[in-house]
């Protein structure tokens, strides 16, 4: 394979857009046919690795960029602070549909997030979700973390996978959920049932609170089921993201019983 020269100029200087960075958040961005990549730049040590990737993309026919070498130094002033493991991607946001739009396709688990405004916490709530066969992932539009480079790192790949869906307002989403035939199930630390005593199966939606604030009052109050998850009544709880892992893995076992 053809070794591009090394860039000189700066990357900061080229045009605006999302920038993905680290093997996996790339990769999958760059084999999903939905997503328009414009710019991919690759660290010499790099290459090597992303090279089945390349050839992955090329046989399939996509319409992809050459990709371009630079050095570490260049993509660190690009992404402060991002693990990117040599590898950046400037790709457009995925298109994503309403939640009246993804209903029409027959979801049966969804899981939603009450104002979780970490984008390292939402990442891992959408690798989770991806992992344990969920439909979608549902944010609010405002207090809420948006698709951006933190947040696609930490999903690993999984933003290509399943769809993040943006809603306005949560209360009016659940009401939706409810008219579909969905049973609400929220997570709260004080609530006496274990999650495992809920019955999940048919249609479900879990819906997580913000780490702190936990579920908001009329949130819960448009929850058919609150519960906890069966940890030790002595300890706190958990990150809402490990929260969520667990969560999904009781739901995926539960499910899988019936």
């Amino acid at each position: 394979m053809r070794k591009n020269k090394v860039l000189s100029a700066p990357l900061s200087a080229t045009p605006k857009g999302l920038v993905l960075c680290g093997f996996h958040a790339v990769r999958a961005a760059w084999l999903n046919p939905r997503r328009h990549c414009s710019e991919l730049w690759l660290t010499e040590e790099s290459l090597k690795p992303f090279e089945k990737t390349l050839a992955e993309g090329a046989a399939k026919k996509m319409q992809r960029p050459h990709h371009k070498l630079t050095t570490r130094a260049e993509i660190d002033k690009l992404l402060p602070g991002q693990t990117h493991q040599g590898i950046a991607l400037r790709a457009e946001p995925l298109a994503q549909p309403t939640l009246k739009d993804f209903l029409s396709t027959h979801p049966h688990t969804l899981l939603l997030l009450d104002q979780v405004t970490d984008p390292h916490n939402v990442g891992a709530i959408v690798r989770s979700a991806a992992a344990f066969g969920m439909d979608g992932v549902v944010i609010t539009e405002k207090h809420a973390a948006s698709e951006n480079a933190t947040l696609a790192k930490a999903a690993s790949g999984a933003l290509d996978l399943l769809p993040l869906i943006t809603i306005i307002n949560l209360a009016q989403g659940l009401v939706l959920l409810k008219k579909e035939g969905f049973w609400i199930t929220g997570l709260a630390g004080e609530a006496k049932p274990t999650l495992p005593d809920i019955d999940l199966s048919g249609k479900v939606a879990l819906v997580l609170g913000a780490e702190g604030y936990g579920l908001r009052p009329l949130t819960r109050q448009h929850c058919d089921h609150v519960a906890k998850l069966p940890t030790r009544d002595d300890f706190g709880t958990l990150n809402v993201s490990n929260a969520a892992a667990v969560a999904l893995y009781i739901l995926n076992q539960q499910r899988n019983k019936t």
